[in-house]
């Protein structure tokens, strides 16, 4: 909805100017066209072009009502100053003409109302100054000048006020204006991203205290329990809630509240996913392999829950009780917007006829869910002592990120 409405600004600056440098240039046309016959003394060809140009702009301006197509006006109008100006400058001395700065004006204005349009002009009049100075040669001698000795200087006089009004009164004044209102535009849009942003990291804390306060009653309620398979899913679900909890207390922390730098997070996961299950003082050996690399919410959020799943299965089931085992979490990029990972441990490992779909195992269905969530693809590697995935996923769209089937 905001961006039309920018648009419409946009376009409504443009012919605003368009139609200032337009009446004004007319304007003067036609008092340049009364000064030549009344004052300068200039009858031949000249004055007849800035009455015809001045009266082609003001019809042009008056037709641009009913067909309200900008860029036709301006096409129209610089060709009309592109014609006129070539004309009055072969007739008032060739390349040392005093008005050939307004051959200047029109590539300003072409760059005022469009980049295509400002290079075009650009390309156009160098050419024309090119072929001006050309024609001026002793070879070709084409820059007959119908401005009387008398009348030179006061013709250059008002060339020159003609160009320099035109661009700094008119054009100059109103990039002015439009720069400032840029300025503000820019200022305005600025405080409030660092209002949101501030707010975003108000909400990742406040999400992040959510999280530890629903990880302290999961805590306390295990407590109270005696049977150890109710006790070992509540704190099952305890880690879910924490590892959730990092990444928000990572966004919270950091500057850019967008992404996170994953692989401090998973160092952090994985090492308290072993002091919770095996104690500080564990025979487990972690290898670790990821490289530099920021992820979205969207993306961290499953991936550390499915990271949780696996470490936490190979910690309780793989590698048992005080016995010494390996585990590992390599990561790499894998094209554009995928990545790959190796992830196991060197434990008993599981049959190999059981798996999500065959099982009662929460934790085996949500490591599955939530590689679809990621857009991925697991393999079990058999190759390998233990349990050991390879998963294939995808960045998640910050914007559309896909639901957990």
């Amino acid at each position: 909805m905001q961006k039309p409405l920018l648009d419409q600004e946009r376009l409504k600056d443009k012919t605003n100017l368009a139609f200032r440098v337009n009446y004004f240039s007319s304007v003067f046309s036609l008092l340049f066209f009364l000064a030549c016959l009344n004052i300068l003394n200039i009858y031949k060809v000249i004055p007849w072009v800035f009455l015809a140009f001045g009266l082609l702009n003001l019809f042009t301006n008056v037709i641009h009502k009913y067909h309200k197509n900008l860029y036709a006006t301006y096409i129209a109008t610089s060709i009309y100053a592109m014609i006129s100006a070539t004309i009055i400058i072969l007739f008032s001395g060739g390349i040392n003409s005093p008005f050939i700065f307004i051959l200047a004006l029109v590539v300003f204005s072409g760059y005022a109302t469009n980049r295509i349009y400002g290079k075009i002009s650009l390309y156009l009049n160098l050419a024309l100054i090119i072929l001006i100075y050309i024609l001026g040669l002793p070879k070709y001698n084409f820059t007959p000048n119908v401005v009387p000795n008398e009348s030179k200087d006061l013709f250059a006089l008002l060339s020159i006020l003609f160009s320099v009004f035109i661009l700094g009164a008119i054009v100059g004044k109103h990039l002015l204006r439009v720069h400032h209102s840029l300025y503000r535009a820019k200022r305005e849009m600025t405080k409030r991203i660092n209002e949101k942003e501030t707010l975003l990291k108000e909400i990742h804390h406040r999400v992040k205290n959510n999280l530890q306060t629903i990880s302290s009653l999961l805590s306390l309620q295990s407590n109270n329990i005696e049977d150890k398979k109710m006790k070992n899913l509540i704190k099952s679900s305890q880690n879910r809630v924490i590892s959730m909890a990092m990444i928000h207390e990572m966004l919270y922390m950091r500057d850019d509240i967008s992404k996170i730098d994953y692989k401090s997070y998973v160092i952090e996961l994985c090492e308290y996913l072993i002091r919770s299950i095996k104690g500080p003082d564990s025979n487990i050996k972690l290898s670790l392999d990821i490289p530099d690399i920021r992820l979205g919410i969207n993306t961290a959020i499953p991936l550390g829950l499915l990271i949780n799943e696996i470490i936490t299965n190979a910690l309780k089931y793989g590698i048992k009780g005080e016995y010494e085992g390996n585990i590992y979490v390599d990561l790499k990029r894998d094209g554009d917007n995928g990545y790959l990972l190796k992830i196991g441990d060197d434990g008993t490992g599981y049959p190999d006829n059981v798996s999500h779909e065959n099982t009662k195992s929460l934790g085996l269905k949500l490591i599955h869910n939530l590689t679809r969530q990621l857009r991925g693809v697991i393999i079990r590697d058999f190759s390998k002592k233990g349990t050991n995935y390879v998963i294939n996923f995808k960045e998640i769209n910050e914007h559309f990120p896909d639901e957990v089937s």
